[in-house]
């Protein structure tokens, strides 16, 4: 998301709970805090606010006076394995031919737009999710569209951007896969407001994990940032190696990070820059601690 002032942003780091799986929510903000981190990403989960467990609103009343304790701003995100579904991963999506299966899929989305309201948070995150088998491309993205219009309906009564994320193998996969779904929005002729369908500015943007554009973008991550960059409402951030979709901590892939964090400072990114370790919450708090301060002297190189 852009700013209004005009000198470049100061980049806010987070951390993701998806890679402190092991701590409890409470503690794991108490050690971002201490290391310094500005935010959390916080993927709704079992483990950490689940959005399908009672008293959802009191517990996230309760998230929220700790995140102002501890001076935590948050994005939410919504990429837990198995909260859905305990022997599939990620299922069922917005994708589902059942269209029950699609409907519980879509009232954790709408959940956890309320959620980020409720939380002050800057953005939420959702992604499309793999191709069911036997279903093509052309009979999902009417249905993944149908998904996003009732998403930005309820953006647009809590103010909370939406940010979808291309992933690697997912339907929208990448930056050229966003702008069709700008572009299948706007032909439809959006939900109601100028802007909400994708437009620079307005309530549907992207999360760009930065590692993804080694996976399965042609341009430099830097470059990506910057095509980008009218669209940012989060930045998910690891190491990756080009063409490999398996994120790994700092100093063990081929990400050049300097170059992006300037990319991301001369595009005025104000919000939360996340990194993203999910398979890392047995070493947590050290690759926490470790990211913070490899992110910190990129931004001096």
């Amino acid at each position: 998301m852009t700013g209004t002032s005009t000198g470049p942003a100061s980049l806010r780091y987070a951390y993701g709970t998806n890679g402190l799986a092991d701590l409890r929510l409470e503690d794991a903000l108490g050690v971002l805090a201490d290391l310094g981190y500005d935010g959390v990403g916080l993927t709704l989960d079992h483990m950490h606010l689940d959005p399908l467990a009672p008293d959802l609103a009191r517990r996230t009343a309760a998230v929220r006076r700790a995140l102002d304790r501890y001076g935590l701003t948050v994005t939410v995100e919504t990429g837990a394995r198995y909260v859905l579904d305990p022997r599939r991963k990620h299922h069922p999506t917005l994708l589902d031919p059942d269209p029950v299966a699609r409907a519980a899929r879509l009232d954790l989305l709408l959940k956890a737009v309320r959620v980020a309201a409720d939380l002050g948070a800057h953005a939420t995150h959702f992604f499309s999710g793999v191709l069911p088998a036997g279903t093509d491309a052309h009979t999902a993205w009417p249905r993944f569209a149908d998904g996003v219009d009732a998403l930005l309906a309820a953006a647009r009564a809590t103010g909370v951007p939406l940010a979808v994320e291309p992933e690697p193998g997912h339907l929208l996969g990448d930056l050229a896969a966003f702008h069709r779904l700008r572009a299948t929005l706007g032909e439809r002729g959006g939900t109601g407001g100028t802007g909400e369908t994708g437009e620079p500015g307005g309530l549907l943007g992207l999360t760009l994990d930065i590692g993804h554009c080694l996976c399965s973008e042609a341009e430099a991550p830097e470059a990506c940032v910057r095509s980008a960059a009218p669209w940012l409402r989060h930045v998910q951030i690891e190491d990756m190696r080009r063409a490999v979709h398996h994120h790994l901590p700092f100093g063990e892939g081929e990400l050049d990070v300097p170059p992006v964090l300037a990319a991301l400072r001369e595009a005025d990114y104000r919000g939360l820059v996340t990194v993203e370790l999910p398979r890392d919450s047995h070493a947590g708090p050290d690759r926490a601690r470790d990211s913070l301060r490899h992110l910190k002297e990129a931004e001096r190189w």
